[in-house]
């Protein structure tokens, strides 16, 4: 409602300590206003991953773990399976999720295990300075690719969603992203429904967001913007991968 726009309950007063134009404060917000909207944040715990998300558990106003590097799968995994079965989502980056985590984000997928995953897509090692990471495009400039990523050394991006759209433990797969206020929108409506996937006992579900990172990709925020619709959305197609209705 108009006049009605307040910080979440399920956000804490503290600022965040992201740089300019990064995309990690919008995509935290949509996460604490879904978990307002359904009602769960007594019974919510979040998985916290290392990487520039690293101290997200000073921003969520619900029960948070830290988890080891790549292994927030899982955690979530022990925490949705223990006695209390709290509501669980797992926070991470590409180069926590697509690199270190691949194999405990592919095998929590293949148990189907009932844990919301939050994946953030911008391209490169955020944290440690801007190095190459398994999403980073072909060609792309990082600090470890002065360059571009050259394909027949280093491969070819790790698509995540296309990947594990072949994993029968999946419920509800999509890609989004937050650089238009409409885009934030359909953003958010995902991130709603891969809890609301979770509340039904539906299964594994995750939402990818491409993501900005000014500051290791050597841009103004408004470059970022540009450089992400440009190339990031015609190598990471937006749209449902995996589907899921309530029953």
């Amino acid at each position: 409602m108009p006049g009605n726009f307040g910080r979440p309950q399920a956000l804490t007063s503290n600022p965040f300590h992201y740089c300019p134009g990064c995309s990690h404060g919008i995509v935290h917000r949509l996460v604490a206003e879904v978990i307002d909207e359904l009602g769960i944040g007594g019974r919510t715990v979040g998985v916290a991953s290392v990487g520039c998300s690293v101290f997200s558990y000073n921003y969520f106003n619900v029960d948070m773990v830290q988890a080891s590097h790549g292994r927030a799968p899982a955690v979530a995994t022990g925490l949705k399976r223990s006695p209390a079965a709290p509501v669980v989502f797992t926070y991470q980056g590409d180069g926590d999720l697509a690199a270190i985590g691949t194999g405990e984000t592919i095998h929590a997928a293949a148990r189907g295990e009932n844990i919301t995953v939050i994946f953030i897509n911008n391209a490169n090692f955020g944290m440690t300075g801007g190095q190459m990471a398994p999403t980073t495009l072909p060609g792309q400039v990082t600090t470890t690719t002065p360059e571009g990523r050259n394909t027949a050394e280093s491969g070819y991006p790790l698509r995540v969603c296309e990947m594990l759209s072949t994993v029968e433990g999946v419920a509800f797969l999509t890609r989004v992203t937050v650089h238009k206020p409409a885009m934030v929108l359909k953003a958010r409506a995902a991130v709603k429904k891969a809890f609301q996937v979770q509340l039904a006992g539906g299964g594994f579900s995750l939402v990818e967001v491409l993501a900005t990172c000014p500051t290791n990709w050597g841009q103004t925020p408004v470059d970022a913007l540009r450089w992400l619709e440009e190339n990031m959305i015609p190598a990471y197609p937006l749209g449902e991968f995996r589907s899921w209705e309530a029953s």
